[in-house]
């Protein structure tokens, strides 16, 4: 039997070594980073009620069943410890829990490619009484520790490296706009194609017809949500990162997820991305606190995800229920293994991670 391609074999693990030493270091500095911040590491469960109602994330399930139950229970992995970090930090004001991290596995399903792996690991966390203007700063600081430590450790020129672009994790971020890059790349004013932004998914009609002018494929059933993010991995997305980091921000407010709007304009969500070398790293925002809203918009993701797969998970009732004490906060989550290939200068996910799903 030939063990040359087992990701265990002796060949392999010599090929991956170096990078795995890097992915190391990354986890020393990101954790120094954070203790000198003052930040409180966390470590909640895999198995949750509800791991979110995003209709492009697929979860696993699986069954719990308590000691002389006559009844089993749903549970799905966690594909983000959004949920249960935000309930402590909704109970932990008075217990110095003010500022919370975690690294943690994950786990999302029809996910594998060279950027996307079933299990990886997230970088997530937490800042009360601020706004996401501030972990756009965080966001720099934990590149340039985790580049720095990698290049120390592995003796590299410190860049982070993605198919043949560049990003110098130590020039200050570029801070642009989703208004300004689809005008920028795709030729669309954005926000013209939205009649209504109070509603969560507004008319495909007028993007519909921006895209296909400008040679995008638009599917008959395509909704505007559909069409908005396939204009932004094939126009926008290649184009950020490149030299420095970039933080896209000022989403429409019906892509705002679990972010709040702003306060003087509520077409625009307190919600940014972040990415080097045109990946994707992190999403960030400023936090919504109203349970009543929140309600709102997973009921509608909701019945979108039972119209794409068939079913969708519960309301995470205790999360809504602990929203009404969630001080005014900012959260980011980081692809811990996706800033590690850069830092590397990794060609495959796969490569940073010590044991694949195999």
């Amino acid at each position: 039997m030939t063990t040359t391609k087992s990701w265990w074999s002796e060949e392999n693990l010599k090929q991956r070594l170096s990078m795995l030493n890097g992915r190391g270091a990354a986890v020393r500095c990101l954790r120094k980073f954070f203790q000198d911040e003052g930040f409180v590491e966390v470590d909640t469960p895999a198995l949750q009620i509800s791991p979110g109602m995003d209709r492009h994330i697929r979860p696993f399930s699986t069954q719990l069943t308590e000691p002389f139950a006559s009844e089993s229970q749903q549970r799905y992995l966690r594909t983000s410890p959004e949920f249960a970090m935000k309930k402590l930090l909704a109970g932990g004001q008075n217990a110095s829990l003010s500022k919370i991290m975690q690294l943690c596995r994950v786990w999302r399903d029809g996910e594998r490619s060279p950027l996307h792996h079933p299990e990886f690991t997230m970088l997530e966390w937490y800042r009360s009484d601020a706004d996401y203007g501030s972990l756009i700063a965080d966001c720099e600081r934990v590149l340039q520790a985790v580049s720095n430590g990698v290049a120390q450790a592995l003796k590299s020129d410190g860049m982070l490296h993605w198919q043949g672009n560049t990003c110098d994790p130590n020039k200050p971020i570029q801070r642009v706009t989703v208004k300004d890059m689809f005008v920028r790349h795709a030729q669309i004013d954005l926000f013209e194609t939205i009649d209504d932004f109070s509603v969560p998914n507004p008319s495909p009609e007028k993007l519909k017809s921006e895209a296909q002018s400008r040679g995008l494929h638009v599917g008959e059933n395509d909704s505007w949500e559909d069409i908005f993010f396939r204009i932004m991995i094939e126009r926008i997305e290649p184009k950020l990162g490149m030299g420095a980091a970039t933080v896209l921000c000022e989403y429409p407010s019906n892509l705002a997820s679990l972010a709040r709007r702003t306060s003087d304009d509520g077409r625009f969500a307190e919600r940014f991305e972040l990415y080097a070398c045109g990946v994707e790293l992190a999403n960030a925002y400023s936090e919504l606190t109203d349970p009543a809203e929140q309600r709102i918009r997973f009921e509608h993701d909701r019945t979108l995800h039972e119209k794409l797969y068939g079913n969708a998970p519960p309301i995470d009732e205790e999360l809504l229920c602990a929203l009404s004490f969630l001080p005014p906060c900012a959260g980011a989550a980081l692809g811990f293994d996706r800033l590690v290939m850069l830092a590397t200068g990794a060609k495959d996910i796969t490569e940073v991670i010590w044991s694949p799903v195999p």
